[in-house]
């Protein structure tokens, strides 16, 4: 147990000093099932505010949110399955049509709410189709494909604003180090664990300022592009076994170090040295 605690405070020190001070923003994950039609489809949400209830009306082809927010800026993502709802969407905010950024792919729709406003909040989202795709037959296999599809998917709300996409192949290879990896041994959920809880209390505030400012986005790239491409070491270590994901781990943290830490330590003192 010590051991899997001191790895994940080693990856946080690696990750975290990449992004500064935190945030007093808290992101929450919340995941919402939808009954209808005699199907249960579960949506996503990863945001600054906290959901405090929702309601689906199938006539109307309409999911409304009740959330609540600390905060005046509030930013979210919505991930909503498209056998639910597609189509052509509307979106109101507190009875105010509202535009947001949305990204699809075969299965999912991410939606990105940026908007302002503390306290209580209304949010409705409107298709035009419901139930597309299903029938008796293939429902099974359907919805399992769907649920792996979600199951990949996740808050990597920094990643996604530097990419731009939430199907950005870096976005893609954190997923799929997260879900093939990681999350395959005691360790890595140890890790993941830990990690949550503190990646989502400032990446809001990262990815929010990351859209509405084109330089400091291209400067956070520079920063964890490195990091995101040392990744890909994991994908060697044999994900049955706990040791080897301990010391693929351990080289990744050595690497991770050297690069944001001992490297520019040097250049910096042999700087001043001859200056």
């Amino acid at each position: 147990m010590k051991s899997k605690l001191f790895i994940s405070f080693l990856l946080l020190l690696v990750i975290t000093p990449a992004f500064g001070q935190l945030s007093d923003k808290t992101g929450l994950v919340n995941r919402l099932d939808v009954k209808t039609g005699g199907y249960t489809f579960e949506i996503e949400t990863v945001a600054n505010f906290d959901i405090q209830d929702f309601e689906f009306d199938e006539e109307q082809k309409r999911l409304t949110l009740y959330v609540s927010s600390n905060l005046e800026n509030n930013l979210g993502e919505v991930y909503l399955p498209q056998t639910l709802l597609s189509g052509n969407f509307t979106f109101y905010i507190n009875g105010e049509e509202y535009l947001p950024t949305i990204k699809l792919n075969d299965n999912i729709s991410f939606i990105t709410l940026n908007f302002t406003g503390s306290g209580n909040n209304k949010i409705e989202i409107i298709g035009t189709d419901y139930l597309q795709g299903l029938n008796q037959t293939s429902i099974e296999n359907q919805l399992l494909n769907e649920n792996k599809s979600q199951d990949k998917t996740g808050g990597c709300l920094i990643a996604t604003a530097t990419y731009g996409s939430e199907l950005a192949p870096q976005v893609q290879q954190l997923r799929e180090l997260r879900d093939n990896q990681l999350l395959q041994t005691e360790s890595g959920k140890s890790f993941m664990s830990s990690f949550n809880y503190l990646y989502y209390s400032f990446s809001p505030t990262i990815a929010d300022y990351e859209r509405e400012n084109p330089l400091f986005k291209e400067a956070v790239k520079i920063l964890i592009t490195p990091m995101i491409s040392s990744l890909s070491i994991l994908n060697y270590a044999d994900i049955d076994s706990e040791f080897s994901v301990l010391g693929y781990g351990i080289s990744l943290i050595l690497l991770n170090i050297g690069m944001y830490f001992v490297a520019p330590g040097i250049v910096i003192h042999t700087i001043r040295k001859k200056f």
